[in-house]
């Protein structure tokens, strides 16, 4: 049995790795077939960049009409001030360890990729 869940952890503050790397693939799996569940978290810096960076925001956006889904670090947000920015583009602010942790637990059902 092959694993159909991606996720993707993404805690860098740099724009250019993160609409190169997690966006693009993260973007193109469930449309080309690659995952048939991808979720992608934010941590740490990258939580500044999602509230601050309009390109950033409005690609989050597009993958979600495409079926990606995302969460956020609820710590991390609540440090940020980033909560009310980060849900009012549906990206719920929640303890994203449980899920990080239920993949790493389970790597038969998920695959994890951090950025």
């Amino acid at each position: 049995m092959k694993k159909e869940n991606l996720l993707i952890v993404i805690t860098t503050d740099n724009i250019d790795s993160i609409l190169k790397f997690p966006m693009l693939y993260g973007g193109v799996s469930i449309p080309r077939g690659y995952w048939k569940r991808v979720h992608m978290i934010f941590w740490g810096p990258s939580i500044k960049l999602v509230k601050e960076n309009d390109l950033l925001r409005e690609k989050i956006k597009e993958l979600q009409n495409d079926g990606v889904e995302f969460s956020s670090c609820i710590v991390c947000a609540e440090d940020y001030d980033a909560v009310e920015s980060l849900e009012s583009i549906n990206i719920p602010c929640v303890h994203t360890g449980e899920l990080l942790n239920e993949a790493l637990q389970n790597d038969d059902i998920w695959s994890t990729l951090t950025v």
